[in-house]
């Protein structure tokens, strides 16, 4: 390649970064006035880097077959500004790709047909809703998880408020207050919290990117007043798992200022578990005690979902090789499960998991075709779950991975089920992934009836994502998501 070719490479790189950087006060004005969601196919670009743009334009290759520069991007953005829209999630990858496939034209009118819906739908005088109050019951990995998501979706119409979170006593409050900012400010997974944290130890908050939290210390939810801090029909989610019936659970509700509970663990008796984009619709005003089910239940009901609806499942058996937690001991010592004594950076771990047996809760109609086992393996986070099932209908790798890869780019499981086609990505890639599930096309192996479905899901990100989209569904927060 030629000096003066090397020049224009770089150039243009340069001039994708120039736009991508004025791509960013539109995103965040479109967000915080118009609380319009900007989207690069299911991937939000709120609050996101230059690099991290420009590399969600290059995602959209491997998804669709064709290329997508900010240049494509860029001008949907602009005129998307000048529409006064109103509230909405809106894909500005999918608009842009649509309005390159019907060869361009008049950006402004093309917005107008497909946006319909929201033009000049923003109006500066009325109210959204009304904020939830939120409150975290335990701050432990999926706790202070939650609380970066909510903290990070907060504005822009989001109506979510994370107003406080209760620990046990440890005494030394100040003290205390400060390790527990540390662990959210601090992760040896997931990095570093991307904003600022403040203690006030008198008044026993954190201050979170300008969120006063409320740190409430009790042993028990018989302690706490949450109206005695301005907190009203909060929803408490409770991260202890120490509950997983109605009647601990219920005991939530018992406390002024709180209205309902979401579980993050899989739930007893009839408690309904939830996995979000399957059965959530499920969720009635009536239902004051929900399961957010589990992690691995999350990660492969989606992908069980559409594998039915398409090619029905006749039965199956579900492999989970999970991340170890916090349940298991780093060194060999007693503990009342099978098998997880053992230390667990030493050790695969073979133990059980409720995970299969747990589908027909969301998905009847697999009730009693599943069977499961998990291994716990040697990693702090990530995990992979493995579906080997026999088929109604027979298919092949290219044929069940095209539709997989489809099902993630244009139907309503789009935030569920992620789709990567790379023969060298590993556990690690899939840190901080916002999917309930990503299927592994290189892994998928399918012949006749048979076929094999590996899925990475991140046992804790994406899992808090997946409930905060129920608190989203518990608390009546939804948006309309364009194009149709």
């Amino acid at each position: 390649m030629s000096q003066q070719a090397l020049e224009n490479v770089f150039q243009e790189w340069q001039g994708n970064e120039a736009l991508a950087e004025q791509m960013i006060p539109l995103v965040g004005q479109l967000y915080r006035q118009n609380n319009v969601v900007a989207t690069m196919f299911g991937r939000s670009l709120i609050k996101r880097s230059v690099i991290r743009i420009l590399k969600d334009h290059r995602f959209v290759r491997k998804l669709e077959g064709t290329e997508l520069s900010v240049e494509d991007t860029y001008p949907i953005l602009k005129n998307m500004v000048a529409l006064n829209l109103g509230p909405a999630h809106v894909d500005v990858g999918k608009l842009a790709v649509m309005f390159k496939r019907q060869g361009g034209g008049d950006v402004e009118a093309f917005l107008r047909k497909e946006l319909h819906e929201i033009i000049d739908g923003y109006q500066p005088d009325a109210s959204t809703g009304e904020p939830q109050d939120v409150v975290l019951y335990g701050f432990g990995r999926i706790g202070r998880l939650l609380a970066r998501v909510m903290v990070e979706k907060a504005g822009g119409g989001n109506l979510l408020r994370l107003r406080a979170i209760v620990v046990r006593g440890r005494g030394d409050v100040a003290k205390d207050l400060e390790k527990r900012a540390s662990l959210l400010r601090r992760d040896s997974v997931h990095g570093p919290f991307d904003g600022t944290i403040m203690v006030d130890a008198e008044a026993r908050t954190l201050t979170v990117n300008g969120n006063v939290i409320q740190v409430i210390y009790a042993d028990s939810p018989s302690e706490i007043d949450y109206t005695a801090y301005d907190i009203h029909n909060a929803v408490i989610v409770d991260n202890t798992g120490i509950w997983r019936d109605e009647a601990g659970l219920g005991q939530h509700l018992q406390c002024k200022g709180a209205a309902k509970a979401l579980l993050t663990a899989p739930g007893k008796g009839d408690i309904k578990n939830i996995v979000y984009g399957i059965n959530h619709d499920a969720i009635g005003d009536s239902d004051l005690i929900v399961s957010a089910a589990s992690c691995t239940t999350n990660a492969i009901v989606p992908i069980l979902k559409v594998l039915n609806d398409e090619y029905g499942v006749v039965n199956g058996h579900v492999e989970t090789v999970h991340a170890y937690t916090n349940d298991q001991n780093l060194i060999d010592n007693y503990h009342k499960g099978d098998r997880r004594g053992r230390s667990a950076p030493l050790n695969m771990v073979l133990t059980e998991t409720g995970a299969a047996k747990a589908v027909s809760k969301a998905l009847p109609e697999l009730e009693g075709k599943l069977t499961g086992n998990a291994i716990r393996v040697p990693i702090p986070n990530v995990s992979m779950a493995i579906l080997n099932l026999t088929l109604d209908k027979p298919t092949d790798a290219a044929a069940l991975n095209d539709y997989l890869r489809r099902m993630s780019i244009d139907s309503a499981y789009q935030k569920q089920i992620d789709y990567v086609d790379s023969a060298e990505v590993v556990s690690s890639d899939f840190v901080g992934n916002r999917h309930a599930g990503i299927v592994d096309a290189k892994a998928t192996i399918a012949n006749g009836n048979h076929a094999v479905v590996y899925a990475w899901y991140d046992n804790e990100f994406g899992y808090s994502c997946q409930v905060v989209r129920i608190l989203q569904q518990m608390s009546n927060v939804r948006f309309l998501k364009l194009p149709r």
